[in-house]
């Protein structure tokens, strides 16, 4: 098996015979790559290789996905693929179709030929590499088949991409173990759920607990102390060599949405127990502790209170959510007791500042910007700040038939002039989203001019200043609109919190970190919340987003990522931890 260093050394002919099959005949792509030479890690080779083909003409593209074959189709049953495909295909089972499956499969490969003009190209090993179920397959190429063209030529390629990286994977014999471990892990937790119907994973319920324990457990076994707080969260200290040391923190949350994916905060706590647990086979000790804090609650979908477990270790848990009752009435209070914590003890959780060096946060991105750029990880500059409402506006409810389109006081009509609002006055500065995720007529019937309506208004971007001058056009305009129109208007804040930016100096040394992996550094912002938001009012903070797939969807079943993703987080962030610099240390502080 060749090394990246060998690679580099051959000539152009043989750089270009070496990666034979690695792209579905053609070699084209190897030959332009070649020289981009030398590369420093497999990830800039793949990147490389990547350039290749985003830089040819469309005519070429096509080409490239004209090359594949059909999943299961004449050319797999007639034995006439290449050993690539074969083992691919293989090792999905796709050559063990029941007559049935083989039917459904012809029939769909007929269907998305017709309507795209190329086969459907689908990395078959999935995440891990190790193999899709072909039920999985067949729900896949269905769902794309949805697609508009354009956005199912770019997922096509990105395939491609994929099953070339698998591919890379096996010729010069590396395993992504760091990546597979944390999927695994991912997989093994998206088992436990309040419901037997999708993963849900609430504050404080048994799935919650027995997610804790399994955090708790994985956490003992890479070296860690491991205590579970009065608010739940699981913490695991992995001690310097010298006692007293100074302690940077990393984690995310293990709590989820309803019917939400398997990598949403997780991500952010496996991938670092699983370099703890490198660096503690290796008996390798770090110049400061490190913490990782699987933090118990984020999402709020039970109680309706945020970010709890990063509030409460940042010195900021509202003692008066304790009484905040669930869709039972079951108080937190209760809720904590029942689970074995005392609520009065969370106060104790908030950290000395003085003795925190900062916190960094690896996350999925939850969105396509790195996904569309073919980057596998960005440095996050900046979380957004929020601005949430809920407007309720009031007209005359009339007879659709009788009253004339000049004098009636329409409600929703009103309310769908404001949904344009926002998105016109959100379309400006890059960082800025606006979004009317919640649009009702109470009691509307079809025969009849609306006359209330309730819609939300959320408000974002990583910079205060332009989220504020949003918010006061469109509540501007909105009170224009509805004394226009005859509407009634009430406004209830919902929300309102500050944009959190990412720290320079974590932000440099995170960038230095990924360009010695041998990627670009990439910095965006981040338009979801997360924990890093109120861990910046403890301490400094950085983020690094992981490329998130099928189109960046996040809270949602097909939340996804690969292991090789994974795998590049994991050795950017263990660079991240050998290197990291800390400022001095504030007079009086622990040393």
């Amino acid at each position: 098996m060749p090394t990246i260093q060998e690679l580099n050394q051959l000539d152009a002919d043989a750089f270009t015979k070496a990666l034979h099959g690695i792209y579905e005949h053609s070699p084209w792509i190897a030959q332009r790559a070649a020289a981009a030479r030398p590369f420093a890690t497999l990830a800039a080779l793949k990147l490389a290789l990547q350039a290749a083909v985003d830089g040819a003409t469309d005519a070429q593209q096509l080409s490239l996905l004209r090359a594949h074959p059909e999943l299961a189709g004449k050319a797999a049953i007639a034995g006439e693929l290449t050993p690539e495909s074969t083992g691919e295909q293989a090792a999905s089972n796709l050559d063990r179709c029941t007559p049935e499956e083989y039917a459904r499969l012809h029939a769909l490969n007929a269907q998305y030929n017709e309507r795209f003009g190329f086969p459907f190209i689908l990395a078959v090993k999935g995440p891990t590499g190790r193999g899709l179920a072909r039920q999985s397959i067949i729900d896949t190429f269905v769902r794309r088949l949805d697609n508009a063209p354009g956005d199912e030529l770019r997922e096509a390629l990105r395939q491609v991409h994929r099953i070339a990286e698998i591919r890379l994977n096996a010729l010069l014999g590396i395993e992504p173990a760091i990546g597979v471990t944390v999927m695994d892990w991912c997989e093994t937790l998206g088992a436990i759920s309040d419901s037997d119907a999708d993963l849900t994973c609430a504050y404080m319920t048994p799935a919650h607990r027995r997610t804790a324990a399994a955090i708790a457990g994985w956490m003992r076994d890479a070296g860690m102390a491991v205590h579970i707080d009065a608010v739940g969260n699981v913490v695991g200290r992995y001690a310097a060599a010298r006692p007293g040391a100074q302690t940077l923190i990393t984690g995310s949350h293990y709590d989820t949405v309803r019917n939400g994916g398997k990598y949403d905060g997780r991500l952010g706590i496996l991938l670092p127990i699983a370099l703890v647990g490198r660096l503690h086979e290796r008996d390798e000790r770090l110049p400061y502790d490190l913490e990782v804090i699987a933090f118990a609650e984020e999402e709020g979908v039970r109680f309706r209170s945020t970010f709890l477990g990063s509030s409460a270790v940042a010195g900021g848990f509202d003692p008066a959510l304790l009484d905040a009752r669930d869709a039972d009435g079951v108080p937190m209070r209760e809720a904590l007791a029942a689970a074995g914590h005392d609520p009065a003890a969370i106060p104790a959780i908030a950290r000395d500042p003085a003795g925190v060096l900062g916190f960094v946060e690896v996350h999925i991105e939850q969105g396509p910007v790195l996904l569309e750029r073919g980057l596998p990880l960005g440095v996050v500059s900046a979380i957004a700040g929020s601005s949430r409402y809920l407007v309720e506006l009031k007209g005359v409810a009339s007879h659709a038939g009788t009253t004339p389109m000049g004098m009636r006081r329409d409600a929703a009509a009103a309310a769908a002039e404001i949904v344009l609002l926002v998105e016109r006055r959100c379309s400006g500065p890059a960082s800025l989203v606006g979004t009317v995720g919640q649009l009702e007529v109470p009691a509307g019937s079809v025969n009849v001019v609306p006359g209330a309506c309730r819609l939300s208004l959320d408000i974002r971007a990583a910079d205060d200043a332009t989220r504020l001058a949003a918010v006061d056009d469109i509540l501007a305009g909105i009170s224009a609109i509805c004394a226009r129109r005859g509407i009634q208007e009430k406004l209830y804040k919902l929300l309102e919190i500050d944009a959190a930016p990412c720290a320079p100096r974590l932000m440099a040394q995170l960038e230095a970190a990924v360009e010695r992996a041998g990627l670009p550094s990439f910095a965006l912002p981040s338009g979801a919340g997360h924990d890093a938001m109120r861990m910046a009012q403890l301490t400094e903070v950085a983020m690094l987003f992981v490329r998130c797939g099928n189109g960046g969807i996040s809270h949602n079943p097909l939340e996804t990522m690969s292991a090789d993703d994974a795998e590049v987080a994991g050795a950017v962030m263990l660079d991240f931890l050998r290197n990291f610099t800390p400022v001095a240390a504030p007079a009086g502080s622990a040393s």
